[in-house]
């Protein structure tokens, strides 16, 4: 028996994660790692060695929050790169889910660039748009995009990522105005296209939506690929035709196909048949963690949980898979319907200190703790 659990499925991750947590990772996750690559091969002091402020950035990354913030402070003391120390503390405290306090250390960030407008700059002000925005401020989140624009006239995530901010506060007409000028500036990022179509079924615009993806497949139906009719034809409800598609490629070796034909027959309910391409493609590419995520989700439909179990640990062990939070409260799921609910508790004692903003997960914990 279980509580009030239910796995995580990376189909409707935007709406797990709530927003711009997901969105701006596609932006801004990118920016922090080469940031902290950059400044990792920069050194400081003995060769070899790392500076504090360099350890908190790694600490970050590992999403060892409480152990980036002490050596934060140690990097404080040492008077060590103001600006990348705070915003390190800036990313450390929303890791925390402080808001308030990452707000406080980021625009301490901006303020140290003396005038100077860098890449680092841009960065900080998607995150700290998104900490506006967790901190019931979006007004000032809408801000902070605004002056990403103001320099950057063509910087599209940050139309998509204002104009999704406005569709939260029921800004219907001012989201798809941003909407259209970030697919003005790539009508064939079917990508930001399908983004921007989960975005308007999220807050109940779906027939908004799919207008963007009719009209991208309609304009562009000479180029357009069979994955990308697929894929879209796949997020319309189109089973059938997206089926047609995707199964014109080959899913044992092209990661996409065997994705989105594997949800497919997942929404056919079909299990056997889609698990079937996941674990094919396994057989030739054990890097796509999310394969192995979706092959999990369709072991637990099909009640083989200790299948399901050892699929999300292989996605676990890929380095940096981008998708560790999914996977590890996926795994707890499998320990919970396997009955081994000591393990599933204290997995989740775990998993609540990496993300302490997960409500759900608390709530389970709880009921976890009493079994």
């Amino acid at each position: 028996m279980t509580g009030n659990f239910k796995i995580k499925n990376t189909v409707t991750e935007m709406r797990n994660i709530r927003g711009l947590n997901w969105h701006v990772g596609s932006v801004a996750r990118y920016l922090l790692l080469v940031v902290i690559a950059l400044f990792l091969l920069t050194g400081c002091g003995e060769e070899g060695s790392l500076s504090y402020t360099q350890q908190g950035m790694k600490a970050v990354e590992a999403l060892a929050y409480e152990e980036a913030l002490d050596l934060f402070a140690n990097a404080l003391e040492q008077e060590e790169d103001a600006r990348m120390l705070y915003r390190g503390m800036g990313l450390a405290y929303m890791g925390l889910t402080r808001y308030e306090e990452a707000i406080v250390y980021l625009e301490a960030a901006l303020h140290e660039s003396g005038g100077r407008v860098e890449d680092m700059d841009f960065d900080i002000n998607y995150y700290l748009a998104t900490a506006y925005y967790k901190n019931g401020r979006p007004q000032d989140a809408v801000k902070a995009y605004d002056a990403i624009l103001s320099l950057r006239p063509k910087e599209k995530n940050a139309f998509y990522l204002r104009g999704y901010v406005k569709l939260s506060q029921n800004d219907f007409e001012g989201a798809q105005k941003d909407f259209g000028s970030a697919v003005a500036l790539d009508s064939k990022d079917y990508d930001q296209m399908i983004r921007i179509y989960t975005a308007l079924e999220e807050y109940g615009y779906k027939d908004a939506g799919i207008v963007y993806l009719q009209s991208a497949m309609t304009e562009n139906e000479k180029s357009i690929s069979d994955y990308d009719m697929g894929r879209m034809s796949y997020y319309m409800g189109d089973y059938e035709n997206a089926r047609d598609y995707l199964s014109r490629l080959d899913t044992t070796k092209e990661y996409g196909a065997a994705l989105y034909l594997g949800r497919t027959y997942e929404a056919l309910g079909d299990y056997n048949y889609a698990s079937g391409i996941y674990a094919g493609y396994t057989e030739n590419d054990q890097s796509k963690a999310e394969i192995y995520n979706q092959l999990g989700l369709c072991q637990m439909q099909l009640k083989e949980y200790a299948k399901a179990l050892e699929a999300f640990q292989a996605g676990m062990n890929i380095e940096d898979n981008g998708m560790m939070q999914t996977l590890k409260f996926n795994e707890i799921v499998s320990y919970e319907y396997m009955g081994d609910y000591k393990t599933a508790a204290a997995l989740m004692n775990s998993y609540l200190k990496s993300y302490p903003d997960d409500v759900a997960a608390k709530r389970e914990y709880e009921f976890l703790r009493t079994r």
